[in-house]
């Protein structure tokens, strides 16, 4: 009988291969780091194959660090960086051009153009989403407009596209050689292609866009057997598909609705679990899919989006060269009290959740003589909680449901001065859990109930358990005064482009 559920996470900067055990403990991992291609301001690229190799890298780089024998694996779940579109020919299985990264803002005028007749939220109502050019469907349209040749081999049926779980999935399971076409209901929910009642392409919007139906994937239930590996994972069954985020509400086993999860990576990201139920949001929050077992009716989630957190502290880190490694930002942050009156909102690439202003840029305010890179440092940090307090505080107005703890996972989790921060200016306990790995953990939990690894959610609840929280111990009026500063700040971002 097979020990183990696998997950492969390939993330905004690295891939992993997780193997867990029925416990849901990490028995044995590899990771492996991509590039960031940046060929123009606001442009962020990836190259799909140079992906590939490193999933296949690292799934065997976790074999062999782990002596697993893949016949010891019951089935492998895939979570990905969401938003991130490959288009390819499926004859060669080539892509058509480099990966376009969610962070990427080229689609502005195309997501422009589509506001002019209906404004911003023109496509709400069906997708629930706002036009941004976070998402996938418009930077569908940019390669079919833009690329030679992409549009004729598109309308001929040669060229197929995916966020990167369909295009890895596609590869995993024989790629030209008969590999399966797929994606799940929480990846496709970011497309903005996606119908959230018939959790079907909408042929209204494939028209509006020029994207022919035959590009595109079949939508599957989250938790279900798609095929069968080929390679070094020969004949285990590909049966989990989440993006990163829903895998980390899955993960976090925030399976009732009213349970909320924030994962802090690149960017920061908030999911409360709605239910069955889809809920609009009237405070600038996404509504998505959570994800969906089997044949059971999916559930959905609000979001609340942030682009950069962790990604402020790589790049104070790489361009601004402050430190060597990006864990020395606490240390930093540490020597001094307070950002000595000064706020860093990172608006590299416009604002996310609640404001959806690609307008936006970057900026320092509050700087005086008095201000070190200690200062810095903890403005930084500080940033991240910031941001995460309006996400909180749209959700809060959206679902009628004050949050009372907020379950957290990700790299940046292991910052206590940004988690302590975080708990004093939320005014609610923060609670890390001892596996943090939550987005992989949550791709393994889909794949291993799909092939009854595991028997049900409620089985599955047994397995998380509360590493360290953090309560809240800032005076009320120093929070409000804080957090005023804050919002202050982000209005300083707005109209720059």
């Amino acid at each position: 009988m097979a020990m183990y559920a696998a997950a492969v996470d390939q993330g905004t900067t690295s891939s992993r291969f997780m193997i867990f055990d029925h416990s849901g403990k990490v028995v044995t991992y590899d990771q492996k780091e991509h590039e960031q291609i940046y060929p123009k301001p606001g442009w962020v690229e990836h190259d799909p194959m140079e992906i590939w190799g490193a999933v296949q890298s690292v799934i065997a780089g976790a074999l062999a660090k782990g002596a697993i024998d893949p016949k010891d694996i019951a089935a492998v779940g895939v979570t990905n960086q969401r938003e991130t579109t490959v288009v390819w020919n499926r004859k060669t299985g080539k892509p058509v051009y480099n990966a376009i990264v969610w962070q990427d803002t080229r689609t502005d005028q195309i997501c422009n153009e589509l506001a002019k007749d209906g404004g911003q939220d023109r496509l709400r109502g069906k997708v629930g989403l706002p036009l941004a050019t976070y998402f996938s469907g418009p930077k569908v349209k940019w390669i079919l407009d833009n690329v030679d040749g992409a549009r004729a081999a598109a309308d001929a049926g040669d060229l197929a596209f995916g966020n990167i779980d369909t295009w890895l999935i596609w590869n995993m399971t024989g790629g030209v050689n008969g590999g399966v076409h797929v994606t799940d209901v929480s990846n496709a929910s970011r497309t903005m292609l996606m119908n959230l009642n018939t959790l079907d392409w909408d042929q209204e919007i494939l028209n509006l866009m020029g994207i022919p139906r035959s590009m595109l994937p079949t939508i599957r239930a989250s938790s279900d057997v798609y095929g069968n590996a080929t390679g070094s994972l020969a004949g285990i069954p590909i049966a989990g598909d989440l993006g990163d985020q829903q895998a980390a509400l899955f993960g976090q086993t925030c399976f009732s609705p009213g349970e909320a999860k924030n994962t802090y990576g690149t960017g920061c990201f908030m999911l409360l679990n709605t239910g069955t139920k889809i809920v609009p949001s009237k405070s600038g929050l996404l509504t998505t899919l959570g994800y969906k077992i089997g044949k059971e009716p999916a559930v959905y989630a609000l979001e609340g989006s942030i682009a950069i957190t962790g990604a402020l502290v790589q790049w104070l880190r790489d361009n601004l060269r402050m430190f060597d490694y990006s864990k020395h930002v606490e240390d930093y942050a540490a020597a001094v009290p307070d950002a000595g009156g000064m706020y860093i909102v990172p608006a590299f690439s416009g604002l996310f959740a609640p404001y959806w202003r690609s307008d936006a840029r970057g900026v320092f305010v509050g700087l005086t003589r008095f201000i070190n890179r200690n200062h810095i440092a903890r403005a930084a940090l500080e940033a991240t909680a910031y941001q995460t307090r309006e996400v909180l505080d749209a959700m809060n107005n959206d679902s009628g449901v004050p949050l009372t703890a907020l379950k957290v996972d990700g790299g940046m989790v292991y910052n206590n001065l940004l988690m302590q921060f975080q708990a004093d200016i939320l005014g609610v306990p923060v609670i890390r859990p001892t596996v943090a790995e939550t987005t992989s953990l949550g791709a393994a939990y889909a794949a291993g109930l799909a092939v009854g690894f595991w028997d049900s959610v409620e089985g599955l609840r047994q397995n998380w358990g509360k590493d360290k929280e953090w309560q809240p111990s800032m005076d009320p009026g120093k929070r409000d005064d804080l957090y005023a500063g804050w919002k202050k700040a982000v209005t300083r971002t707005f109209d720059w482009v």
